[in-house]
């Protein structure tokens, strides 16, 4: 009994050192998501610029489009812009889901939706304005259904509204070129 109690964390041992090396050569950017071929989630969120106008996944079908999940306190959503409004020029429909980070009134952070508003505004002048839309996701209620890690992160959605691709990360032009720019213009055949 005494051999088997030596053998026990020695075995356990062994497969967490299997499965942390098998992380050494995964790549983080590269993993299943759960909601590929599923419909968006409902929902009905406010346009950040103009809120009285809200969005539902039915009125977003109709055309594929990029779905992009960003925040202007994001420096890799930042520097994607330039490319991404490259991409809306030669007409490639990207739609903005706003990431609001969460605010503690606690510690003084009250949601201010005019401050809100003004510094997108500046942000997407500043460096470049990719996006037919910006929904806002103020509870995050979307990006937790599409199971958002962080940010930035962009779906590909077709126009019947079915999520087609998932990416974590920035698009760039390697990214666009390798992996969204074909299956994008397949769904717009």
């Amino acid at each position: 009994m005494r051999k088997l109690a030596f053998f026990i964390p020695f075995v356990l041992f062994i497969g967490l050192s299997v499965f942390l090396f098998s992380g050494l050569f995964s790549d983080p950017m590269e993993r299943e998501s759960s909601v590929l071929n599923k419909p968006l989630p409902a929902f009905t969120l406010p346009d950040l610029q103009q809120p009285d106008n809200l969005w539902t996944a039915e009125k977003l079908k109709g055309k594929p489009y990029l779905l992009n999940v960003w925040g202007t306190w994001c420096v890799t959503c930042n520097a994607e812009l330039a490319y991404l409004t490259e991409l809306r020029e030669q007409g490639v429909m990207i739609i903005g889901l706003y990431y609001q980070q969460p605010s503690d009134a606690a510690f003084g952070e009250v949601f201010n939706l005019a401050a809100l508003q003004q510094e997108v505004a500046l942000k997407l002048e500043q460096q470049g304005d990719p996006y037919q839309w910006n929904i806002l996701d103020k509870d995050r209620s979307l990006i937790f259904d599409l199971g958002v890690t962080g940010a930035p992160e962009t779906f590909l959605i077709d126009a019947k509204g079915m999520i087609r691709y998932h990416h974590i990360g920035d698009i760039n032009p390697q990214v666009w070129q390798q992996k969204l720019a074909a299956a994008y213009q397949s769904l717009e055949e």
